[in-house]
């Protein structure tokens, strides 16, 4: 039998090779199975504990944060991605919230990171899909009071409503009292403030609609756009 300091370097060297390998394997197969059976299913005891939670849809685990799910109502068919944060009203254990006071629709996709803030209303409509670290709120800070910080002050919340079959871009805002309309897209990193009409492709900061769809014409430049590109020319 060899002793430690007669085994060749380069034996030493797949030995310590095949241990780091298994133990990659036993850490992998071990998230594995802790994102499957933390995942919260229609069947999950979590899942109850929600105003409505569809058949086919998930929240993939893990969670960032779930706060006041009985005034969450989530359709059928909807996966919400790792490291979202769900939230209604004002912190855990408020118990005079309204039924659907967060709405996501069905067949919808929620991107990971992203966060879904809720203290009036939120209702997002069927098949909308994000990107990641989408952040949607109906509530601000306020920043009137000299005398108050910031973050002591908030602004009346005013009520989002996205339309079915819209897509937010990656790292896109929906601020309060926004409304965007059905078939919508929001250009990553868009922050909207207001309302953005069906069938339109909105970008910057704040949003602003560049396209829309003209039916018999099809999907043309908003006036503001053919405007600049007219001053440019």
């Amino acid at each position: 039998m060899l002793h430690r300091e007669q085994i060749p370097d380069t034996m030493r060297t797949r030995w310590r090779r095949g241990r780091l390998n298994l133990a990659g394997d036993v850490v992998r197969w071990a998230w594995d199975r802790a994102q499957h059976v933390g995942a919260i299913g229609p069947t999950s005891r979590k899942a109850q504990a929600f105003g409505h939670f569809g058949d086919g849809s998930v929240i993939c685990f893990p969670a960032e944060t779930i706060v006041n799910e009985y005034a969450i109502s989530i359709g059928m068919g909807t996966v919400i991605a790792p490291y979202v944060a769900l939230s209604a009203g004002w912190g855990p254990g408020q118990m005079d919230l309204p039924d659907g006071l967060v709405t996501i629709g069905d067949r919808c996709l929620i991107g990971r990171g992203s966060s879904i803030i809720g203290h009036a209303s939120i209702v997002i409509g069927d098949d909308v899909w994000t990107g990641k670290d989408v952040h949607i709120t109906d509530m601000n800070h306020g920043y009137e009071d000299l005398d108050l910080p910031i973050g002591r002050q908030h602004q009346p919340a005013g009520p989002i409503s996205i339309g079915s079959g819209s897509w937010l871009g990656h790292g896109s805002s929906v601020l309060p009292g926004s409304t965007i309309g059905a078939h919508c897209v929001i250009g990553a990193g868009s922050v909207v403030t207001g309302d953005i009409p069906d069938n339109s492709v909105a970008v910057g900061v704040p949003a602003r609609v560049i396209r829309h769809f003209e039916p018999g014409e099809g999907w043309i430049p908003s006036a503001s756009v053919l405007r600049l590109a007219t001053a440019r020319t």
